[in-house]
């Protein structure tokens, strides 16, 4: 992931036993240091287009073919505020079975709740909508034969509300090509260290080091 490149450094106090002295320090990416999209850029719905994720499709193999570059990634990903792919990313079918069975066990075909199926009179006037949910026992009265009742459910099993929920995290929204370099210097300076006790310059703090302010 491109992103990663952008992190800046924090050194902390070498844990290494062939350490020439206790000032020694080994540098890192600041993988705590996080951003996300200007509120100004995240609220206009005019500089995103929608995009549905298809079977198998990651955010690199996104973004390459969006914006013509897989280390992008981080910027379809930051677009659409994820922070854990894992559990935000939607899962391939197969993927998607594996983690169903394992979440339900033997539950995975049974009904997890029922809705409601659509009720019209003769003349196509509505009087029950669809996808409301019910007991399983639910009736309502059929608006084609006075004084009969309609049981108008549909179960939904434990796989099928776990694929409904996944076909949820397929529609994204991809940052237009033009202000990804904006985006780009947003990132930057949003990374860059401000002056403080830990300061070393923009790209770099330095943790508190115990063992010199003991030894002090």
């Amino acid at each position: 992931m491109g992103y990663f490149r952008y992190l800046p450094d924090i050194e902390y106090p070498s844990p290494f036993k062939d350490r020439v002295s206790d000032r020694d320090y080994v540098k890192l990416k600041n993988f705590f240091r996080r951003v996300k999209l200007r509120d100004d850029v995240q609220d206009q719905l005019t500089v995103f287009d929608n995009y549905e994720v298809r079977q198998g499709e990651r955010p690199d193999t996104i973004a390459n073919e969006y914006y013509g570059d897989p280390e992008l990634d981080w910027l379809v990903l930051i677009s659409n505020n994820i922070v854990n792919v894992r559990d935000e990313w939607p899962l391939d079918d197969k993927h998607l079975y594996e983690y169903a069975l394992e979440k339900h066990g033997n539950n995975l075909n049974n009904f997890k709740y029922y809705l409601t199926r659509e009720v019209k009179d003769a003349d196509g006037r509505l009087h029950l909508p669809a996808d409301i949910v019910v007991k399983s026992d639910f009736q309502f009265p059929n608006p084609n034969q006075l004084g009969n009742m309609l049981n108008p459910v549909t179960g939904v099993t434990y796989y099928e509300y776990e694929v409904l929920e996944n076909n949820k995290k397929r529609s994204i929204s991809l940052l237009r090509t033009q202000y990804v370099q904006q985006a780009i210097n947003d990132l930057r300076e949003d990374l860059r260290y401000d002056r403080s006790s830990q300061f070393v310059d923009n790209e770099t703090i330095r943790a508190n080091n115990d063992r010199v302010n003991s030894a002090e």
